[in-house]
């Protein structure tokens, strides 16, 4: 049996598409390769138990080249086991504050959520000690005077991850939690900046496919989406397929995508689409190709930059 994903991402976790070909060969589970993206409930739990014994197996250390900074550069705040009643569970926000935050309290900010929070700045609960290092990215740009200040919310995921990020009940339901009850928690704990041009939303993989979503139906919260290494493919392409149907006017936001050999099919397919909808590279889209950048936090680490400078630069 052939499968047309060529890689499976489960929180944060990377199975090749031969490893999930041969386990499910060995169970005898069926794949329709017409519904490419769709995954069965005992799929998912057949999953997770790997997950689980992989992650005994490879413990989380710092990267060869993050030895000298284990700790996360500048002002963060946690908030744990935030509670949704939308979707009736508990996660961990961290919330990065920007240089200037502590001086100047008269002073507003724009808002960079991101999903995988877990993963973004902090080596201690990363993926294999691999992060996006958000802070040091950002405190570098920040003090070359190159973008804004801005604040990041990072969102951690949960086990049910791959619904939340997905078109799906509970995606839906993870969309009403991060508008109806992170934002305003946010905008009322932090000095924000609360306007949809100052509100951004980002993400990798499932993580991009969620942040494209919220974005695209709810402009009039977000105005801006980045989407790296996105799972387009997801429920059939269903994300391309929605832009392709559109026939309203155009929506007033910015998307960033990119994709290393990963998604590379996908990842054309929806820039075309936006393209086609009147959306300009390097006004209202950006789009890159990194050749041999493999799916995983460092890739997305090492041009983090891009999408940041693309929607924040001065």
């Amino acid at each position: 049996m052939a499968f047309e994903l060529t890689i499976f991402i489960f929180g944060g976790i990377i199975i090749e598409s031969k490893e999930m070909n041969k386990m499910f060969l060995k169970d005898k589970m069926h794949y329709d390769k017409d519904q490419t993206g769709i995954i069965t409930e005992e799929m998912v739990k057949k999953v997770n138990r790997i997950f689980k014994k992989k992650q005994r197996s490879v413990p989380a250390k710092p990267s060869p080249d993050r030895k000298e900074r284990i700790k996360i550069i500048g002002d963060v705040r946690y908030h744990r086991k935030f509670f949704s009643a939308h979707l009736e569970n508990k996660r961990d926000i961290i919330v990065w504050l920007p240089p200037s935050y502590k001086e100047d309290s008269k002073r507003n900010y724009p808002v960079l959520y991101m999903q995988d929070g877990q993963n973004i700045m902090d080596p201690k609960t990363s993926y294999v000690g691999l992060d996006w290092r958000v802070d040091e990215t950002l405190t570098k740009l920040i003090g070359q005077k190159k973008i804004q200040e801005i604040i990041v919310v990072g969102i951690y995921n949960t086990k049910e991850r791959l619904e939340e990020y997905s078109d799906t009940e509970k995606g839906r339901g993870y969309i009403k939690f991060i508008i109806k009850e992170l934002k305003p928690f946010i905008d009322s704990g932090y000095r924000t900046l609360t306007s949809r041009e100052n509100t951004a939303i980002m993400g990798s993989s499932m993580g991009g496919f969620i942040s494209f979503l919220i974005t695209w139906n709810h402009p009039e919260v977000f105005s801006k989406a980045g989407c790296m290494s996105s799972a387009f493919y997801y429920h059939d392409d269903k994300a391309i397929k929605m832009v392709k149907d559109y026939s309203g006017p155009k929506k007033n936001i910015k998307i960033y995508l990119d994709h290393g050999e990963d998604g590379l099919l996908r990842g054309q397919k929806m820039f075309c689409a936006l393209t086609k909808k009147g959306y300009i590279i390097g006004t209202d889209i950006d789009y890159y190709y990194a050749p041999g950048a493999e799916h995983n936090e460092k890739a997305w680490a090492d041009r983090l930059e891009r999408p940041l400078l693309f929607f924040f630069k001065k």
